[in-house]
């Protein structure tokens, strides 16, 4: 065995350790006392300047992604769990650990049988079985915003006409639990549930806002908080509301077909050398046995991925924008 190959071999092991270090260590002590101590004030403070503070705070955050303090889980274990119950799928934690294993396990046996080199095996399925499971979470999360953020704007404006017609805010969150389709209806009809149970509406909303980490629920726990505070016309208040979400929809439909060139460009260009190289490697195997042998050509191809990489980046980065 090499050189090449032994450093190659203990930059996986370590890069595993850490990887698994990092998805079973929990928060800092200290962090997590400071934050929930922080929750606390603002989730029983009477002063009307403290809740919308928190809900400033929320909103803010649902911005930043964070790798594991989500929507206040203590632990990575408990981020992902939750991660699994935004999809909308009845998905568990235990299923999604299963699952990697057994993809990383297929992909590593499938690679070693076509190459023979066991290292690559085991690299590309590590970098398998952790990336495929955590894209498709990704994707049904985003799927299921996406349906969520549709059908939002239409949520608020029947609140703003059985508010207008007279209902209180409680009736009102029921109607839209049981008239809208989706994701929204979902979310308002557990709201309701936790209302009959005998919670706030501050506090089953916000929970909802937690969990969904969206900036338009966000919006309007605000609105209401404020409105609830400080009083005057909610109708009009939630309609000028929904007028917003709607533009910011559009907004974002408008940058998408703006970026979509330029996206296909990306994928297309960072796609295009996976793509030859598999073809030739299932063809003629021999023709690139040197990149899994010889040391220089192992060298040559992880720097290329390297740039390859960071090229990527550069380009994820240069269309991607925030509303």
């Amino acid at each position: 065995m090499s050189i090449l190959q032994i450093l190659v071999m203990a930059g996986g092991l370590m890069a595993l350790m850490v990887i698994g270090y990092t998805l079973l260590s929990g928060p800092s002590p200290a962090k997590e006392s400071a934050r929930r101590l922080q929750s606390v004030r603002f989730r029983h403070s009477q002063n009307a300047m403290d809740r919308v503070e928190a809900q400033m705070r929320k909103a803010v955050a649902a911005r930043k992604p964070k790798i594991h303090n989500i929507a206040g889980s203590s632990s990575r274990i408990d981020a992902l769990a939750l991660r699994l119950h935004r999809t909308g799928k009845p998905w568990t934690v235990t299923q999604y650990l299963y699952t990697s294993f057994g993809i990383m396990a297929a992909v590593a046996l499938i690679v070693f049988l076509k190459s023979g080199a066991l290292m690559l095996g085991l690299v590309v399925g590590i970098f398998a079985g952790a990336a495929i499971p955590h894209f498709v979470v990704g994707y049904f999360i985003g799927k299921r915003a996406n349906a969520f953020t549709v059908k939002f704007p239409d949520a608020i404006e029947l609140l703003v006409r059985g508010l207008r017609s007279g209902l209180p805010v409680t009736e009102t969150l029921g109607v839209v639990a049981s008239e809208v389709p989706g994701p929204v209806g979902e979310e308002f009809k557990l709201v309701t549930e936790r209302i009959k149970i005998g919670k706030t509406m501050e506090d089953a909303l916000q929970e909802t806002a937690d969990r969904l980490a969206m900036p338009e629920f966000n919006f309007f726990c605000i609105t209401l908080a404020i409105q609830r505070e400080t009083g005057g016309n909610l109708a009009e208040t939630l309609a000028n509301l929904s007028d917003v979400l709607r533009k910011r929809a559009q907004m974002k439909l408008k940058i998408r077909a703006m970026s979509s060139e330029s996206k296909a460009s990306a994928y297309i260009v960072g796609a295009l050398p996976f793509i030859v190289f598999t073809m030739i490697w299932w063809i003629n195997p021999g023709y690139l046995a040197g990149f899994f042998s010889e040391p220089r050509l192992i060298v040559a191809g992880l720097g290329g991925l390297t740039w390859m990489g960071i090229g990527a980046f550069i380009m994820a980065k240069m269309v991607s924008f925030e509303i």
